[in-house]
Parts: C-alpha cells; sequence; structure tokens
C-alpha cells in the first residue's frame, strides 16, 4: 500500500508564496504521473499541475508562469511551487498519484489535502 502526505498549506497574503510538498511511502516500483489536484467550496475539484516519469509538465491554464511542480525522486517526493498567489487560488489541495507498486500493479492514489487560502 502506497500513502501520500501532504504539508506546506496554510494562510497568505494575496501576492506571497507557499511551497507544497507530498511525501509518498509505501511500496513502490515507479512513479507514473504525480499531480497536484484543488477543490475550492462549492466546486469540482480541477487538475492545477502534473509531472510525468519522464520530467513533462502541465498546467491549467490559470496557473501557468505562478505555479511550478518538481520532485525529487531520491525523497519520493513532489512539490508544488505557488507564486503571486490570489485569493482564487484559495482550496483544498490534493496530491495524487499514479503508482505502480510492482511491475504488474499500478493504483491511484490521493492525499489528505491541505488547505490553501489566500487572503489579507
Amino acid at each position: 500500500q502506497v500513502q501520500l502526505v501532504e504539508s506546506g498549506g496554510g494562510l497568505v497574503q494575496p501576492g506571497g508564496s507557499l511551497r507544497l510538498s507530498c511525501a509518498a511511502s509505501g511500496r513502490i516500483f515507479r512513479f507514473n504521473v504525480m499531480g497536484w489536484y484543488r477543490q475550492a467550496p462549492g466546486k469540482q475539484r480541477e487538475l492545477v499541475a502534473a509531472i510525468t516519469s519522464g520530467g513533462s509538465t502541465n498546467y491549467t491554464d490559470s496557473v501557468k508562469g505562478r505555479f511550478t511542480i518538481s520532485r525529487d525522486n531520491a525523497k519520493n517526493t513532489v512539490y508544488l511551487q505557488m507564486n503571486s498567489l490570489k485569493p482564487e487560488d484559495t482550496a483544498v489541495y490534493y496530491c495524487y498519484g499514479d503508482i505502480k507498486e510492482t511491475i504488474w500493479r499500478r493504483g491511484d492514489y490521493w492525499g489528505q489535502g491541505t488547505q490553501v487560502t489566500v487572503s489579507s
């Protein structure tokens, strides 16, 4: 079984920065895709950013140029650096992993979520 644990959320003023971390533990053979989703009150969960095993990244339009997804394979950790934060970035952020536990078995895994609030 694989566990994803997020950290780094909090309250920040508009224009500020936060860095989210997602540490994966358990039986991990390889990461396929890792990503960050967010869900604001009354809205559907949306993909914010993703990174493939090859290092390719993808961002939703509203965060391009402000957010950066990266990973540290040695630490089994994925990061989301968020700069120039806006009130509309306020949401619960979830880490997602498409992870192979063995060469034959893969699964979809989610973290518990971390709150990000952008407010003055």
